[in-house]
């Protein structure tokens, strides 16, 4: 490598692996000095919490759970994740205690309903508020509809349905990890086709939940 002299040095030390770099006296002092600063520099962690904020930012989803013909509801999760190609399987964690959880621990169902970037503020009253004192159909103006082979209601707003059932629940901590199959999954059509595009509903690290010295609320 040929170094420019009217180019600062600095310049190749964060544009070139140190590899590359000829280890002539200034040279390796300069790489001395930012491994130092790499090590000091480095803040450690709750690990309680404050690790999560380097996770984000994530999907949002909605599950829906219940029986569209007496009582349903629905949960806004980012901790879900497909966990298996054959069989389909989906892994959505759920806080122990909600009434979410205690829906699906009762049916033994539930459906991912993936919702686009419009619904933030849908989703955001989703996932504060509980199903215990509220009917978040309602209050959100969602449309429930019913599913394919499932009593759980899909949100018709929504542009994507994976309707699951429960194989396995397993207790991880404060949450519980249902591991549901996919027994029947069906999108927008002209999404499906690519001749529609949307941006999928995400977000940052939420501040009102998990709230550190990093900053937030």
């Amino acid at each position: 490598m040929i170094i420019n002299a009217k180019v600062p040095i600095t310049q190749y030390i964060r544009l070139t692996s140190f590899a590359q770099i000829p280890t002539f006296s200034g040279l390796r002092k300069a790489r001395e000095r930012w491994l130092k600063w790499r090590k000091m520099s480095k803040i450690k962690m709750k690990t309680d919490v404050e690790y999560l904020e380097f996770m984000w930012p994530m999907r949002h989803f909605l599950i829906t759970c219940g029986d569209i013909e007496s009582k349903s509801n629905i949960i806004a999760v980012s901790f879900c994740m497909p966990v298996s190609k054959e069989p389909p399987l989906i892994a959505c964690a759920v806080g122990r205690g909600a009434y979410s959880c205690t829906l699906i621990e009762s049916t033994k169902e539930f459906i991912v309903n993936v919702p686009p970037k419009e619904l933030k503020q849908q989703i955001y009253y989703c996932g504060f508020h509980s199903g215990h004192d509220v009917d978040k159909f309602k209050e959100t103006g969602f449309t429930p509809q019913p599913a394919r082979r499932v009593k759980v209601p899909i949100i018709d707003e929504c542009i994507a349905f994976m309707e699951c059932k429960v194989r396995q629940e397993i207790e991880t901590g404060d949450k519980n990890l249902f591991i549901g199959e996919v027994i029947e999954a069906y999108a927008d059509e002209a999404l499906v086709k690519g001749k529609r595009k949307i941006e999928y509903a995400r977000g940052d690290f939420p501040w009102k939940v998990y709230g550190t010295r990093f900053g937030g609320e």
